[in-house]
């Protein structure tokens, strides 16, 4: 398929699919991390990894934000027929996303126990969190460069080498979780080094593919001078995702700080259980809009209106039959994806139980809101998409997450989220409504 097409549904559903099990497999490796902790390292290992994951995924942020806002530059001059500056945005994004990686790499070692220490760690809980932060920046370079990859495969008409790479690496974070957690008995360092060699297999495979003579994609490196402006363009494209990213990582830091004051230890175990459903769930949301970006960005350089709006249409539809399956799926198997981590500990598996049974609800909006900010990353409108992460995860998330507990104790924290969707969706269907005339969808 080309981006050209013309796509119906299922031609959208099958357009977006790799991307959308490439998003859901490298979900995995963060939930295969806390199985296996959870069973085989016990209750303070899996408390620290859920209590420092919000840290070092702040820090991963960046390939999102060089991914997204580059596919939206690099599919637009492809959709005007500009395929060699194309080909010079995508180079310098790769190598500028490189760089920042190794920086971010080396300041997150120094700074974990800081970080840790911050949120309120101490004892055995910092020292088992720095532990498991410091060995993840092994490979934090490559893995800005697998989810910077991941969106940009869709754009290289190659979505179904970035889900090969994706589960290639994922299965073998399985594979090595299981031989250094549940037979060498390394613990919590055993499951960091497992997604270290996974997520620099996941970034490794991508750049040797498209640095290879085997390269037939729409991509390929080229040689290039430093375009500032494009750079500029890209950053502020990639802002909303970058901000997404950044502020699920702080909201994910204050839900911990807040379960410490109201729940305990507990608290911050079953949100570490709800937040792997989580991860699966939206990131099946993320795939989508992903993996649909480029088709909007391409039609608008092509000046394709009527392909464009066609194409939204659709995507809702899309994003509210899988709300409803999400929502259903998470009421109908909730107790018994709780059970699979935290069965072993009768009080926390109760605890687990009631907060998924209230965070569900959140599974119904959230699509919306991911499918808008990236909507508007496609049409080059950074600011209206960084708007409504903002608005999401600062504004509505973050104040419900401090208000609502003074009310409702424990049961406010897990009703926040879904206050915060809520609200979200509304802001979000005001800028659809205000910006239809000026994109013509």
């Amino acid at each position: 398929m080309k981006l050209s097409d013309h796509f119906t549904i299922k031609k959208l559903l099958k357009y977006t699919a790799p991307t959308i099990a490439m998003m859901v497999f490298t979900s995995v490796y963060g939930v295969v991390d806390g199985f296996f902790v959870s069973n085989f390292a016990g209750k303070m290992s899996f408390t620290a990894l859920n209590f420092i994951m919000p840290v070092v995924m702040m820090l991963s942020a960046t390939g999102f934000l060089f991914g997204t806002g580059g596919c939206a530059l690099i599919s637009k001059y492809m959709g005007e027929g500009r395929n060699d500056k194309a080909n010079q945005i995508f180079s310098q994004n790769t190598v500028s996303s490189l760089i920042v990686g190794v920086v971010l790499a080396i300041a997150g070692y120094f700074f974990m126990p800081f970080m840790s220490g911050l949120l309120g760690a101490e004892g055995e809980l910092l020292k088992k969190s720095v532990l498991y932060g410091r060995i993840l920046m092994i490979s934090l370079p490559l893995y800005v460069i697998q989810t910077e990859f991941q969106t940009l495969f869709p754009a290289a008409e190659k979505a179904h080498l970035g889900f090969y790479v994706t589960v290639a690496a994922g299965v073998l974070n399985i594979i090595l979780d299981a031989l250094f957690c549940g037979v060498f008995k390394w613990g919590l360092a055993g499951a960091a080094s497992a997604t270290v060699i996974s997520e620099c297999t996941g970034g490794g495979l991508s750049l040797l593919y498209f640095a290879s003579r085997y390269n037939t994609s729409r991509l390929r490196f080229s040689g290039f001078k430093y375009d500032l402006s494009a750079l500029f363009k890209v950053l502020t494209n990639g802002s909303s995702e970058l901000m997404s990213n950044i502020s699920m990582s702080l909201v994910g830091m204050l839900f911990n700080v807040q379960l410490l004051k109201y729940a305990g230890s507990n608290g911050v175990a079953a949100y570490g259980v709800i937040m792997y459903v989580n991860f699966v769930f939206v990131s099946m949301f993320i795939g989508y809009s992903v993996g649909s970006a480029p088709l909007i960005s391409y039609n608008l350089g092509a000046d394709n209106k009527e392909e464009m709006s066609g194409i939204f249409r659709k995507s809702l539809l899309i994003i509210a039959c899988g709300a409803v399956l999400m929502f259903s799926i998470a009421k109908l198997l909730g107790g018994g994806i709780a059970s699979i981590f935290v069965g072993y500990d009768e009080e926390l598996l109760r605890v687990t139980k009631n907060a998924f049974s209230i965070y569900s609800f959140a599974f119904l909006f959230s699509g919306f809101s991911i499918y808008a900010s990236s909507f508007f990353t496609a049409l080059n409108d950074g600011l209206i998409s960084a708007l409504i992460s903002f608005l999401r995860l600062i504004v509505f998330e973050a104040s419900s997450l401090l208000i609502l507990p003074l009310i409702f104790g424990v049961n406010g924290i897990w009703s926040s989220i879904v206050l915060a969707e809520v609200l979200s969706v509304t802001s979000a269907s005001c800028f659809v409504a205000a910006k239809r005339k000026k994109y013509g969808y």
